[in-house]
Parts: structure tokens; sequence; C-alpha cells
């Protein structure tokens, strides 16, 4: 977690620099009023939702190839054709299913998947999105795409207060949770937060507070004695509170959570030292979070064994775990292969074969399903279950 600068990062335009420079004159005097220090994940508060300043509220293009980085729904639409054999399984039961999705991104997801349903439609697509820049986008890419099926979506501030029936969708939503950073010293935690050090942004430590110490037992990771000095880490205490505040949104059905991680043993693996937190500009990783703030994306992976405990305690069953690409196989993502001219087979290839291959998003991005009430075929959503692992 040492600050870092990649010359091979495109630089920002005038315009850009001077958002950033003003996110920056927020954040130091956020830092200021709370006496010379911010946990880093009140530092993510600002500088990626701070309304007009952070980096998902201010306005600029986020997701696919303008942007800073592309999710699986931004390759193609076979992502959103395996979600759609899901649904269809859900409506032979529950013929009224409604179709939840946290945080829509650009609307793509939204699109494709109303598009493979077109014959056979949810009763219902709710979008819960609080950024009101990125509402409007998904609004209008939904108005372009599927027209005929606006009327069934729905924008939400807030989840439903009534439990829904069928399938909730969480892609790519859980890492964007601000997160709070720690490193080992003595064989004890110490805080990571964010200070000011020669009028720049910089990271600032201090002994462990008691919800952090809480933080890492409820991770696993305890006091920390098997890992080594020098050790740096994550966790996501508030993801507790978001897996429950799911949990009583579910009526009956599923709930699909996505995203880049895995077990709780290989996020924090003694040997993985550094942690792993990523920031992306333009297509690029990096590791320094305080360069540009607000213009980049900060994540860091996702420990999917807490987020099991915490649906378990939310009262929700694990019904499936394992990696994309065996959620993506065991879906029918290549029931398409033979389809269409030899362009459209080409873009598919490329496409599916990004989703799909090791050491890329078919390995790195893993599938937790919930389910309250579980249907018995929510056994096979995987190829390869690894429930074991959590």
């Amino acid at each position: 977690m040492t600050q870092w600068r990649d010359r091979e990062l495109p630089a920002p335009d005038a315009v850009a620099l001077d958002h950033s420079a003003a996110v920056t004159r927020h954040v130091v005097a956020s830092i200021e009023a709370a006496g010379g220090w911010l946990d880093f994940a009140e530092y993510l508060d600002h500088v990626l939702y701070a309304p007009g300043l952070g980096y998902y509220s201010a306005g600029a293009t986020r997701f696919g190839a303008a942007g800073d980085f592309v999710t699986a729904p931004e390759l193609g639409s076979a992502f959103a054709g395996c979600l759609a054999r899901v649904v269809r399984q859900l409506q032979a039961e529950m013929p009224a299913t409604t179709v939840l999705e946290f945080g829509a991104g650009s609307g793509v997801l939204a699109a494709d998947l109303l598009t493979a349903l077109a014959d056979a439609p949810p009763g219902q697509y709710l979008i819960v999105e609080v950024s009101a820049d990125l509402r409007e986008r998904q609004r209008r890419t939904l108005a372009a795409r599927v027209p005929h099926l606006l009327s069934r979506v729905q924008w939400l501030d807030r989840l439903p207060a009534v439990p829904v029936d069928g399938l909730v969708i969480a892609n790519e939503v859980v890492d964007a949770i601000p997160f709070s950073c720690f490193r080992m010293a003595g064989g004890a935690p110490l805080a990571l937060g964010v200070g000011v050090a020669d009028g720049a942004l910089a990271w600032a430590a201090r002994p462990a507070g008691p919800a952090l110490r809480d933080a890492l037992v409820a991770a696993g990771v305890g006091a920390g004695a098997d890992l080594p000095d020098g050790y740096t880490g994550e966790v996501r205490p508030r993801a507790d509170a978001w897996v429950a505040t799911l949990a009583g949104c579910l009526g009956q059905g599923l709930a699909l959570l996505v995203d880049y991680g895995g077990a709780a043993r290989e996020v924090y693996h003694p040997d993985r030292r550094d942690g792993t937190l990523l920031c992306h500009y333009r297509h690029r990783a990096h590791a320094d979070p305080f360069l540009w703030p607000g213009l980049q994306d900060i994540t860091a992976w996702v420990d999917f064994s807490r987020l099991a405990a915490s649906a378990a305690a939310a009262g929700l069953s694990v019904a499936a775990y394992g990696t994309q690409a065996h959620f993506l196989l065991a879906n029918g993502v290549l029931d398409a292969a033979a389809q269409g001219d030899p362009a459209s087979r080409a873009r598919w290839s490329r496409e599916v074969g990004a989703l799909l291959l090791p050491g890329g998003l078919g390995e790195r991005f893993k599938v937790l399903a919930l389910a309250r009430h579980r249907p018995a075929w929510s056994r096979g959503l995987v190829m390869r279950d690894l429930r074991g692992a959590l």
C-alpha cells in the first residue's frame, strides 16, 4: 500500500484535474475536522460518493470502453442470457417473479436481460440506484433498447418495503462498499487511515480500535497472529449490514452476488502481504488511492466467507458458490456457439473467452447464490460447487 505513480497512466485533462483538486480540498477539510485522521472507509465515502464530487456521483463515464473498467455485462449479452435462464427457472415456480438489481451501472445488464426475457418478461424489474446521474443513464439505455418494457422498470432510492419474490442481482456491488485497511506490526493490527503529510494525502497509522479488531475477528483473522509483520489487508464491516438488508427484501427466491474475491483463507493468505486494494483509471490498474481523488475507482477483494456467514445470520441459506466461469457454463453460456454469421460468432467467441478464461474474469470472479426457501434445482447453479471452501 505504498504510494505509487505509474508514468504510463494517461494524464487527465485540465477540467478533470480541477475537479480532483476540489475533491482533495474537500477531503483535507474533512480530515482537519476529524482531528487529523480519517478511517480509510470514511476516505472512500468522500472520494467515491460525496454528492457532486465522488467518483460515482460526479457524472463522468465510468463503465465500458470510454470509462475506466469493463464489467461482464458490458462485454456483450452472454452474461445476461445466463441470468435469463435462472429467471425462467424461477418463473416456472413463481409466475409473478420480480427481478431486483442493485446498482445497475450503465443499464446494459437490465436491457439485455429484459431482451432475453421478451417473450415472458418479469412482472417488475426494480433497480436500486442512489446515483441520480447513473439512474438517468440507465433510463436512456432502457428507453433506447426496450422501450416497450420500460413501464415494467421502477427505480428505487431504497429497498422495497415489501419483500420481493424472485431474483436479486448484485453484480460488482459488494466491492464498491467502502472498506477499512490494516497493517500488522508487532503481532497486532494497526488501523491504516488517511492524513495529510507535506501538504498531500498520505497513509497514516494508529492503533486499531475496537470496531476494526471486531471486524478482523469476524473475518476470521482474529488478532492476526498468523499474519507476518508488515502484512496489509482490508475488511468490510459494512457488508454485514448490507447483506442483512438484502435478506430483508427477499421473500422467496435467489440472490446472486457476483464479484471478484474469494474465501477468507484466500483473501487473507500470508503470502498476500500487500493486500488486495486496487485502483482503476482508463483501463489501467495501479495501487495508489491518493492519485487524482475523485477520478478513479478504488476497490478491494470481496471476502465471500464473510458474506456467507452474514447471510446465514440473516436467515438465508447458501445455495451455491463457485467461479463465474462455472456459473456461466452451468447456465448455457455455450448454447449460442453456432448461431449467427461469421462476424457475430467471432464477437461471441471473444466475449465468452473473456468471461470464461482461467486467470481472467472467469476465475477471479465468484458467484455466491443465497436463497430463501431454496429450490432444488439451485444446486445446479454452478458446475463445480465450492461451498466447502467457505
